[in-house]
This record gives C-alpha cells, structure tokens and sequence, in this order.
C-alpha cells in the first residue's frame, strides 16, 4: 500500500481546512471539505498534476460546503456526504450563511453515507466513522497507516479527516442548531477507546494534532478516558 500524501489550502473568511489527498504516486485524488474558493483548490490540483475523483463532505455547515458545486462541476468529480445532511447540499446550500459570504451554490450527492462504510476512491481506502456532536451527521474519514518493520509502529500512522469534531486543543461548538455536547463527547470517546494514540487529526480548522496529544492535554475532553 503506498503512503498518502496531503496537500492542504485554509479557504473562505475563516480559514476553513481543505485537504487534497492522493496515494504516492497517484494522479487520482480526493478533495475533503472545499468550502469556498474552488478556483484555489483547482489551482492546487493543476499544479500538482491530479484529477479529483471524489469531493468527500465531513458536515453540512457553509464553511464546508461552499465550493463543492464548482469543485464537482469542474471535475466530474462525485460528492460524498452523509444521508442524513444531504438536503442542505442540495436544497439550501445557504442556509445559516453570514453576510457577505457567498451565494453558493446547491450540488447533488452522488454517495449517502451512513457511517461504518469503507469506501474506495482514487485508490485510497477509507472507513468511514459517524460522528455526531457539532452537527448530527457530521463523518469522519480514516485511512489506514502503514506499519514498520516490527509491526509495532508506524512508518506512516493512520489519518482522520474528523471535520470539526475536535481540534488541537479544542472541540466543536455544540451551540448550533441540531447539535449536542453529549454526542460529541461519546464521539470523542469512541474514537480515543478505538484509534491508535498515533492517528493524525486533520481537523476542519486550524493545525493537526494526534489522538494522543488530545488524550493528554485536550482541556474539553479531560477525564474522557485514561491516558
């Protein structure tokens, strides 16, 4: 299995995450959360000589979503997102948008998604976890590591594309309509009881962290398990 390399913009007028992931060696590619500025994301997948297979949506807010429909329209690539946020992609990309942002546009959802699928797409395997907490469909996306010789560490660890579930340091607000604090922290719990300490968080804003590091100094989520 070829290591995945990550290519990562901070779009829209919060710095939203994008990620750009391929397999080593591979011109095909996934987009994670395009949610504004698509003309930078095809920028990157031009200049880095990939096509985009899929647009793979972790949550349904504006700042996620904003550029699927052109990033989709531009590359044929198909939409992933999760069944049960699916509407607002296609029927009401704009609501809860604030002034001055946007008009985006609505897109169609090739892939419903439930959570506990693994999927397939330009070459890279990914399971798919349901993470409810800072929107109730909210997904996260896990691509396997890459052990070392000894079978005890990694040459490359696991990475979750994990939204805005959790940052460095921080959670994702729970003050939104259809959120809830209590499942954000089970989610949190389940991912800290179920992934090595080593898996990489690429969270929706702001810089990558580890399961590890948010175990020991996460101050939202101390006590939620033992470290």
């Amino acid at each position: 299995m070829a290591p995945m390399e990550i290519h990562a913009l901070q779009l829209g007028m919060i710095g939203t995450n994008c990620y750009v992931a391929h397999a080593a060696g591979s011109q095909r590619a996934v987009v994670v959360d395009p949610g504004d500025q698509a003309n930078l994301v095809l920028e990157l997948l031009e200049r880095a000589g990939l096509e985009a297979d899929a647009v793979l949506v972790t949550h349904c807010h504006w700042d996620h979503i904003g550029a699927v429909a052109p990033v989709a329209a531009a590359t044929g690539a198909d939409v992933y997102m999760s069944d049960t946020e699916a509407f607002v992609l296609e029927e009401e990309p704009n609501r809860f948008v604030p002034a001055g942002v946007g008009p985006f546009d609505a897109c169609h959802v090739d892939v419903r998604l439930r959570g506990d699928e693994r999927i397939e797409v330009a070459g890279l395997e990914l399971q798919v976890l349901a993470l409810p907490g800072h929107s109730p469909g909210s997904l996260g996306f896990l691509a396997d590591g890459i052990r070392d010789s000894t079978g005890d560490g990694w040459d490359t660890p696991p990475v979750l594309f994990v939204g805005d579930l959790i940052f460095q340091g921080s959670v994702g607000r729970t003050d939104l309509p259809g959120a809830s604090h209590d499942e954000l922290l089970a989610s949190c719990r389940m991912l800290f009881e179920r992934l090595d300490d080593a898996t990489v968080l690429l969270s929706g804003h702001g810089a990558a962290t580890t399961i590890g590091a948010e175990k020991a100094s996460n101050p939202f989520l101390r006590g939620l398990v033992t470290v």
